[in-house]
Order: C-alpha cells, then structure tokens, then sequence
C-alpha cells in the first residue's frame, strides 16, 4: 500500500509498517496542487485501487488518467467539498476547475467515500449516482504524556488560562467556519472570566486580523488568537469547543476535542446531532448558537467536565478506527468485483 502526497519542500519518502509514504513537490499555484513528480510517479504505478481524497485539484486529474491507464477503481472522498454551502462558494471558480482542473474524474469514479449521512445525501443532491461507502474519520484517544505537554506549553503562551476556564474554536480561519460570527456572538454572550481561544491555519483571517477586530469592537482580554502550526493541539486546556460552521463533511476536531473529554457546541449543519442525545454537548441551528453559549457556560466547569467524560467514552467507542477501515476495505473488494452497492 501506498501514502501518495504533495508538499511545498522537495519531497521525501519512508516506510510504516506496510505503508510507503512518498511525498511530491507541489509547483505553483499551490491552490490547485500541481506536482510534476507525483504526475510522472503515477504514470508508471501500478494499482488496483487509487482513492483521491479532495477536489478542485491538478492532483485528482493524476488520479483519474492514472486509474484508465491501470483499469483501477477510482474512489474519491469529497472532504465536504460538496456540502451546499462549500459547492455554491466560488461555484464559477468551481466550474472552471472541474472543466480544466480534472476534466471528467467526477464522471469516471467508481465509487464515493462519505464520511457521514449528510455527505452522502449531499452527493446524492448533485445528482452522482456511483456506490457511496459511508465510513467516518476515526479518532484515538490522546496519551496523558501528550495531554500534559500540550497543557505545559498552551499555560506558558498564555498564562491567563491556568486560572479562567477556555472555550476553543481550533479549525480554519475561513468563513466557512463562521469565525467572526463567532467572535460576535462570543462577545455578546460569553462570560468574562473566560477566554475565548482561536488557533488554526490563517486563510481568509490572520490571528492579527482577529485580535485588531477584537480591539476595535472596543474589548480586550476575552479572545486570544493564534496560528496553529508546529504548536500542539490546545485540547488540553479547553473547557468547551465551539464550531458553529456553514458546514462540515465530518469535523474531525469535533472527534478530537470529544475524545480529548471537551464537550462541544456546533451548528446542525455539522453531523453531530448526537451531542444533544447523549448529552455530550450541544448541536443548535446558527439561530441559538450566541444563547447557547450562554447556556452552555453558565453550567460551570464541573458540569462540563463531567459532560466530557460521557463525550469521550462516547466517540471512542463509536468512533474508533476499526470499523471504518472495516468499511472501506470491504468496499474496495466489492468495486473489483464490481458488486459494490452503498455501504451506509
């Protein structure tokens, strides 16, 4: 088996296990992912399965030419690329893309993967009609070692957190993820004595960009924002996570935080109506998200650690690895037999 993926550096390759890790420089523009190694790598590999993760990129055209010449199954996972709001973002951009970018790969796949009912039934909206396996991400749960860690090193960055209880939002700066709203909703509703701890990878906002918004909006000390790369996960120190998103295939930092003992507040667009029923957290339309916060901080810190600790027991034991890689590989042995039927 076979790790194939695009990085800005030069590249490098190792071995796990049984799995070769090759990694390809990807030109420019880096949006679209364009890697003359990895095109050229696959132009000579030989496969029974390739399965493409993501769209809108050069990358995915590799695949789709790679899986004709080889007569391999060609399966995709979207990422939540195809729920409603993500596809109607930039849709003429998109368009483009799928004419130039890789022309007919929606057409030659084989099968989708989905990594939850609302994706499939996305997919489904689209009009594709191929297999669909749907398999959620899986999750493990953190050591102590790196709990500690993480802890130690998000305490000294930002001291104020060894004493005020943390509410995290730990995703992308883009606004599909409602940051500002979120920002206003946090300013409006959330308590004083916490803070509110933005980190993620800069996109459509820097952390700069978001601390200058909070100061003009005449407040300071109540959120704290910072790019999340090479620093750990700040899991640790949250007391809740917040991710009020337009939409999400899966929302692994949802898991994350979960399997971390952190009950989360997330919008109903997200597939984690499941918070509500065991009580893990909870899953609101956009409307209530600004009054839940409300809410869901005025439990206190004791009252949310104890909903933590049914939120983790919870996803690790729905969420683990074994079942999906369970699924998926059944629905690879079904496409080369050609009786692949959706796996829900």
């Amino acid at each position: 088996m076979e790790l194939l993926t695009t990085d800005p550096g030069p590249g490098w390759d190792r071995t796990e296990g049984n799995l070769e890790i090759r990694t390809f420089h990807r030109a420019w523009p880096g949006s679209v992912c364009p890697s003359p190694g990895l095109r050229a790598y696959l132009k000579n590999v030989s496969a029974d399965v390739i399965h493409h993760h993501s769209i809108w990129l050069r990358t995915l055209h590799y695949a789709h030419k790679a899986a004709q010449r080889t007569r391999a199954s060609l399966v995709v996972s979207p990422r939540g690329m195809m729920d409603p709001w993500a596809w109607n973002h930039h849709s003429r951009k998109k368009a483009l893309a799928r004419a130039v970018i890789h022309p007919g790969a929606f057409e030659a796949v084989d099968g989708w993967h989905a990594t939850s009912q609302e994706e499939f039934d996305a997919l489904r909206s689209l009009g594709f009609r191929q297999p669909v396996c749907v398999a959620p991400n899986g999750v493990s749960a953190p050591t102590a070692e790196s709990i500690a860690e993480a802890a130690a090193y998000w305490h000294e960055v930002m001291p104020a957190s060894r004493e005020r209880p943390v509410a995290l939002f730990y995703s992308r700066f883009h606004r599909k993820k409602r940051l500002i709203e979120l920002i206003d909703a946090w300013l409006e509703c959330g308590p004083r004595d916490w803070i509110l701890l933005v980190v993620g990878i800069p996109e459509d906002y820097t952390p700069e960009m978001i601390e200058d918004y909070v100061l003009r909006a005449g407040h300071t000390g109540q959120v704290r924002a910072y790019d999340g790369a090479g620093r750990p996960p700040p899991y640790a120190i949250a007391s809740l996570f917040l991710l009020p998103s337009h939409g999400e295939n899966f929302g692994l930092s949802i898991a994350e935080a979960l399997a971390h003992g952190v009950p989360a507040l997330v919008t109903d667009t997200t597939p984690w109506s499941g918070l509500n029923r065991t009580g893990s957290g909870w899953c609101v339309p956009w409307p209530d998200f600004a009054a839940t916060i409300r809410t869901a901080t005025s439990e206190g810190v004791d009252s949310l650690r104890f909903r933590g600790s049914v939120a983790q027991r919870w996803v690790l034991r729905e969420y683990s690895w074994e079942r999906p890689a369970r699924l998926i590989s059944e629905f690879y042995a079904g496409l080369r037999a050609g009786t692949a039927e959706n796996v829900l």
